[in-house]
Parts: structure tokens; C-alpha cells; sequence
């Protein structure tokens, strides 16, 4: 295995403090630390620190020995997944993201709201208390409580969400909002939403959204969809099509490695209304939580329906004083808490909060020992 320098992206709605201190750096830092980027993503790849060579670099120079013959089949000689840490302290944009189909028709095509040919499912689970927005609401009851603030100008909204057929009621709503988007009417929900925040959580959403982003449509549709507030190890689960946006909190998040965001509001980035509901999936959501599932002592799953990658959680201790990762191909440990001693069976390398390893294919299942808390990102 070899320790990893990863780089650290630096986005307005970051945290001064997360990141920062799980590395045991100062904090407040001077600039938002948004996501800590452990990976062979284009954009910002690790390096390898005995080496000092990019991982891109180097998967490009030896893919089959560092990815395994498999991998390179399945997903060209690239490293299929991107691991981060997210330390969201103010909430992200309304966004959604391609199946690998729409991915390569779209990019293939020149269209410029994709920027690699891949889709983008991706997981969070928190590590905070962690607040975000998942997936729709059934459009019966938000069709109730849009109802009940008695704005008149919601009305044409309200009609599309009491359409008898779910899909064509979420998707009429949707477009009406965004394809035509009205400051004045988002301004009179806001209004109508502001004495009346303690009846209903997506009525003080609205308001708590409306102070960043005043007059855009998507304080409106982030009403339809599923307020979530995970405890940590709970997780959100979001393939192709969901419609999300983290609002506040930190977490582990692991996705294919893809950077296709197609958004619909809360930002002041490009918003493609068109393309945006060519993907969306307009589906209700009833449980967006995704739950651990364990294996064995000190060591949890988080299953997910796609072959780019997997997620296992350990905790090692007085308890349970060695735990086994599963997997033989390409993966990546990070330290959460404690230090602890990964062994591949070639070169065992020590981590402490913040810190992170790569090992290539074919080594043996990783050994964790010490006292504290990993994640491993890796491929089925």
C-alpha cells in the first residue's frame, strides 16, 4: 500500500472547520473547505507519496497491475470511483445526474452540460448529524400542504401535483417551476411559509432556503422533495435521476468517478431546465435512508445496486482487534478516527484521522488493526 496526498477543493458553501480538524490542522481555516478528493479524478487525482506521482499518472502507466485485468474490462484504465470527505455549511444546488447511457449519448453528441461520457451514482452516509434533500415527496401531500398557505399564485402548481398519475403530476410541477420561473411567486410562498415554520418542515425549508437564494424557483421545488436528516452511519443512496441537494452537515461520500451535474436551482451556476428533466426520474421516494448492513464484528456494508464501486465501514479495539476488508481489487482506506494499521500483505502502512491509502489489485484482503475507525472504497 502507499499513502495518498489528497488534494482539497475549496467551494464557497464549505466548512472552516471540518476538514481541517480531522486532519488535526488549525481551524478556522482562512478559505471554505468543501471536499477532501481521494482519487484518480482528472480534476484533482491524489498522489502517491512515495513516488510523488499522480495516481492518474500512474494507473496510466501500469492500469492492468494497479486496477486488475477485471476492472480494466469494465471500466477502461481508469479508476472506476471517487471517494470524499463533504463538509457542507451551507446547502449545495438542486442537482441530478445521467444514467451511463444518456452519459454517453449526450457527451458523444458535443452537449455541453456533460463533460466525460459516465454516469454519476453516488452515496453519502454521515458522519454528522447531516441534513439533505432526497428524492420526491409523494405529490398528493405536498399538493396538500402547498395548498394549505393559500397563496393564489400557486395554483397551477398545485393543480400538476393532483394529477391521478404520480410521475405526470411530479413532472408537470417540476417543469412549470422551472421552465418558468417566478421571483414574485417565490417571494409570496416564502411569505406565507414564515409563520407557520413549525407546522411542517418544508415550510420553514422554504424559508431557511429563501434567505440564500431569494426568488429562485428551487426553494419552491425543494418543497416536493424528502427532507432528511440522517444520524451518523445512516446514508442517502442516489442513483441516476434523483433529484438532491445536501444542506448541511459532514460525510463520507463515494461516487462513480464522474463530474456530469445537470442542477434546477440554488445556485448561481448554468441551470439546463431542459436537460434536467430529460433525466430526472419523477418517482416518489418513500424511504431515502440506506442503512448499514453487518457483516461481521466491527465491520459494516453499505450495499449498493451498480458495480463501481463498494463502501465497508470498520471499527477495531479492545472489542474487535482486527477486522478484514473485503475485496482484491483497486481500494482506497481513510483514517476517520484513531490511528490504525492497514496490512496488504506486501507493505502495511499506519493512518491516522485524515489520511489515506491506496492498494492495488491482487493484493490480499486488507488487514485493519490498531484502535479506531476506516471507511475502504473499492470495486465488487
Amino acid at each position: 500500500m502507499e499513502l495518498l496526498e489528497s488534494p482539497i477543493r475549496k467551494y464557497a458553501w464549505g466548512s472552516h472547520t471540518a476538514i481541517a480538524t480531522l486532519q488535526g490542522r488549525p481551524a478556522p481555516t482562512a478559505d471554505p473547505e468543501a471536499e477532501l478528493w481521494m482519487g484518480a479524478h482528472p480534476a484533482s487525482p491524489s498522489r502517491l507519496s512515495v513516488s510523488g506521482s499522480s495516481l492518474v499518472d500512474a494507473i496510466a502507466a501500469d492500469p492492468v497491475t494497479l486496477l486488475g485485468e477485471s476492472s480494466v474490462e469494465r471500466f477502461g484504465p481508469r479508476l472506476p470511483f471517487l471517494l470524499k470527505v463533504l463538509a457542507a455549511a451551507q446547502p449545495l444546488s438542486l442537482q441530478a445526474h445521467p444514467d451511463l447511457r444518456q452519459a454517453q449519448e449526450r457527451f458523444a453528441a458535443g452537449h455541453a452540460s456533460y463533460v466525460d461520457a459516465w454516469h454519476k451514482p453516488e452515496m453519502l452516509v454521515a458522519l454528522t448529524d447531516f441534513d439533505a434533500l432526497c428524492g420526491f415527496r409523494d405529490p398528493a401531500e405536498t399538493a396538500r400542504d402547498l395548498s394549505a398557505l393559500a397563496v393564489p399564485r400557486l395554483k397551477s402548481t398545485i393543480d400538476a401535483l393532483s394529477l391521478p398519475d404520480p410521475a405526470a403530476a411530479l413532472h408537470d410541477a417540476v417543469r412549470g417551476l422551472l421552465a418558468h420561473p417566478d421571483a414574485e411567486l417565490v417571494d409570496d410562498v416564502v411569505a406565507a411559509c414564515r409563520p407557520r415554520t413549525r407546522e411542517h418542515s418544508s415550510y420553514a425549508l422554504a424559508v431557511e432556503l429563501a434567505q440564500q437564494y431569494p426568488g429562485d424557483a428551487g426553494v419552491i421545488v425543494a418543497m416536493l422533495l424528502n427532507r432528511v436528516r440522517l444520524r451518523p452511519t445512516e446514508a442517502v443512496w442516489m442513483p441516476a435521476g434523483n433529484l438532491h441537494a445536501y444542506l448541511k452537515g459532514v460525510g463520507i461520500e463515494i461516487m462513480a468517478a464522474s463530474d456530469n451535474v445537470l442542477r434546477g436551482g440554488l445556485t448561481p451556476k448554468h441551470v439546463d431546465v431542459d436537460e434536467l428533466l430529460r433525466v430526472l426520474r419523477f418517482e416518489v421516494l418513500a424511504d431515502p435512508v440506506t442503512r448499514p448492513v453487518e457483516l461481521a464484528p466491527g465491520l459494516t456494508a453499505y450495499p449498493v445496486p451498480i458495480q463501481d464501486f463498494t463502501l465497508h465501514r470498520a471499527v477495531v479495539g479492545t472489542d474487535t482487534p482486527a477486522v478484514k476488508f473485503p475485496g482484491a481489487g483497486p481500494r482506497i482506506v481513510l483514517c476517520l478516527r484513531g490511528t490504525v494499521r492497514i496490512d496488504d500483505g506486501v507493505v502495511p502502512v499506519t493512518l491516522t484521522p485524515g489520511q489515506a491509502a491506496f492498494a492495488p489489485a491482487h493484493r490480499s484482503e486488507l488487514s485493519l488493526s490498531g484502535t479506531g475507525e476506516a471507511f475502504q472504497a473499492a470495486t465488487p
